[in-house]
């Protein structure tokens, strides 16, 4: 079933079979932990041999190792063995309304639905249905499209917003009486999560019913005060997850003889978890920036020259801790500052005159100029600021703290600005991400 209005699709989900350990099954998104090689050993000692989604992903901290390519081989022979054995089972066309506690919220609902790749452009400018929420980098694209491209299912960590603030759309399913089809306690301090079957046909229109009203245009445009075309869905987590998926939509209309001919294929769609940007248990945090193989010297000192250049100049103030940096922001009233950690000592970096709205847009065009011309640096965007302070601590790496954005700000940022400066926000921190678990054919069943 699909509600071409809003491009949505009921899909076919494919569960565990319920002999399945469903805590080792479910693991957290794979773009999580980039820097932390001892996270994803333990949870490989504690997965075991045990079926899991683990073994169906491609953790991004194995990016850069010789072997990637044969580990993609083995996720996609892997995804194989699981559908042959049945240890996935293919659901009735339905949703999965979804419950999550973690350690920071008691409930952040979501839920789960495929939706259009026909409806989505992340080009700058673009006026699509669903809009990427910060800027998409193309050259980020080619190993997600390698693990994708020749696998027969999709794992989503792809969680997609709504601007939903009388709360129609996905809250008005949890006062229904649905089927609980998965109850989980999740591995490393992951929370709990709950699932709930959603194919009921009155509730499947009362929830496409609430989204069409949403994305009315006449109250659209009242709601934003702009001209132009409907955004209903904003890019939340996964964003480049979902570039790739329409990327190789792209490519099979491309080498059709007739793109018509494969216009019902399954990856036309893509499986993400809809989350109200009002949800309560929804909290935006900071996405941080961490230097490795890097001069402090000679870092300083060129941020001070770029700066300078631009008619922006910085100021740097040593501080004590990061604590001590933030009360000296708030007590200076400082407009457009970051902190940074550098060998160990904090700095409260204050920007006069920015370019800039946000502070991360300053410090990544500052970022993105240095790593062009210092090639032997490599950076990683963390979202705790543990790690942060743990990381950039030590010898010759750096650490940058940034403030978070309002949540209720996105979707009218979006729809007036266009997508944010990439890594600008994360949905709840490290561990409040989302976990692996429902599945869906992405490859045409054979005749």
């Amino acid at each position: 079933m699909i509600y071409e209005h809003i491009g949505l699709q009921v899909p076919k989900i494919l569960l565990p079979k319920k002999e399945v350990d469903m805590q080792r099954w479910a693991v957290i998104a794979c773009d999580q932990y980039t820097s932390d090689r001892d996270y994803w050993r333990h949870l490989d000692e504690q997965i075991g041999m045990a079926p899991s989604t683990l073994r169906l992903t491609l953790p991004e901290v194995y990016l850069e190792d010789s072997d990637v390519e044969e580990r993609i081989q083995a996720i996609n022979r892997t995804m194989e063995t699981y559908l042959e054995q049945g240890v996935l089972e293919e659901q009735q066309p339905g949703l999965i309304l979804v419950n999550r506690r973690t350690s920071a919220v008691p409930s952040r609902k979501g839920l789960m639905v495929a939706l259009d790749l026909e409806r989505y452009d992340y080009r700058p400018g673009s006026q699509s249905l669903i809009r990427a929420t910060e800027g998409t980098i193309v050259e980020r694209l080619p190993p997600r499209i390698r693990v994708r491209e020749n696998a027969p299912i999709e794992l989503p960590h792809i969680m997609v917003l709504i601007d939903d603030p009388q709360c129609t759309v996905i809250e008005p399913l949890f006062e229904e009486k649905l089927e609980k089809v998965y109850d989980v306690e999740l591995l490393c301090k992951g929370g709990h999560l709950q699932g709930y079957r959603v194919d009921q046909p009155e509730l499947l229109d009362q929830a496409a019913a609430a989204l069409e009203k949403l994305a009315d245009p006449q109250s659209y445009r009242t709601r934003y005060n702009v001209e132009g075309e409907v955004m209903l869905y904003a890019m939340g987590d996964g964003n480049h997850s979902f570039a790739t998926a329409k990327a190789i939509w792209e490519k099979l209309k491309e080498e059709a003889a007739d793109p018509q001919q494969v216009i019902d294929h399954p990856a036309r769609f893509a499986l993400v978890e809809l989350v109200n940007v009002h949800d309560p248990g929804l909290e935006f945090e900071a996405i941080h920036r961490v230097l490795f193989e890097v001069d402090g010297e000679d870092l300083t000192q060129q941020m001070d020259e770029f700066f300078t250049r631009r008619g922006t100049p910085l100021t740097m103030t040593p501080c004590a801790d990061l604590k001590a940096a933030k009360a000296y922001i708030d007590d200076a009233q400082a407009e457009h500052a970051f902190v940074m950690v550098l060998a160990g000592k904090f700095f409260t970096c204050d920007i006069v005159d920015p370019e800039f709205t946000l502070e991360v847009a300053s410090l990544q065009a500052f970022l993105d100029d240095f790593l062009s011309r210092n090639l032997e640096v490599r950076i990683d965007y963390i979202h705790g600021e543990h790690e942060v302070t743990s990381l950039g601590s030590k010898e010759h790496s750096a650490g940058f703290f940034l403030p978070a954005i309002s949540k209720h700000d996105l979707f009218r940022t979006i729809v007036l600005d266009g997508a944010l400066p990439r890594k600008t926000f994360s949905m709840g921190e490290a561990d409040e991400k989302r976990f692996y678990l429902e599945c869906r054919r992405i490859k045409a069943e054979k005749a």
